[in-house]
């Protein structure tokens, strides 16, 4: 069960997001602001084990944060938000910082993963959901341009990211909005 029966209306202004400090996340090296609101979401998946609980999750997020910051160099986790298959949104670097999660693309949008390997799993309907809520939320509140584009992280580099599955799902995802 994911918390959300399909054909039942969704609070679209409601989104429980799991701050940094709630995950336990270590303190960024630095954080550079965003000077307008992002123009592009782009969609990742974080291609390591699917999370579907919250210690499963908090535990992948210190993982990943640790991968980022130790072994790729980066000053922070590189996504700014993270969901996991039960719908709960984990905030990574947050609304209006620049993330490290699309080369070339950072300082205009906002990177948002899928914790799990989507070659393999499916996303579940709740995590799809929180996506949604989690956009409306944004343009709401001035974080992202009204018009923004939403593509996968393959449109933008050479990766499988954000896996086939979730990719498949973009067009669907696109339309929902639209229709918002």
């Amino acid at each position: 069960m994911d918390g959300h029966t399909p054909g039942e209306p969704v609070d679209m202004n409601a989104v429980a997001v799991v701050s940094r400090r709630e995950w336990n996340a270590v303190e960024a090296r630095d954080r550079t602001e965003m000077k307008n609101p992002a123009q592009t979401v782009i969609v990742h998946h974080t291609a390591l084990r699917y999370c579907e609980h919250p210690r499963d999750s908090v535990s992948q997020l210190a993982h990943i944060q640790h991968m980022h910051m130790q072994e790729r160099g980066f000053d922070d986790i590189g996504y700014n938000f993270l969901i996991s298959g039960d719908g709960m949104v984990y905030e990574g670097r947050g609304w209006g910082i620049v993330g490290a999660h699309a080369k070339e693309h950072n300082f205009n949008s906002v990177g948002i993963a899928f914790m799990g390997n989507f070659n393999d799993e499916l996303p579940s309907s709740a995590s799809l959901s929180a996506l949604l809520r989690l956009l409306h939320i944004g343009v709401l509140h001035g974080h992202v341009q009204p018009n923004f584009v939403l593509v996968g992280h393959r449109d933008v580099a050479k990766t499988e990211c954000p896996g086939k599955n979730v990719y498949a799902l973009l067009p669907k995802l696109r339309d929902q909005l639209q229709n918002q």
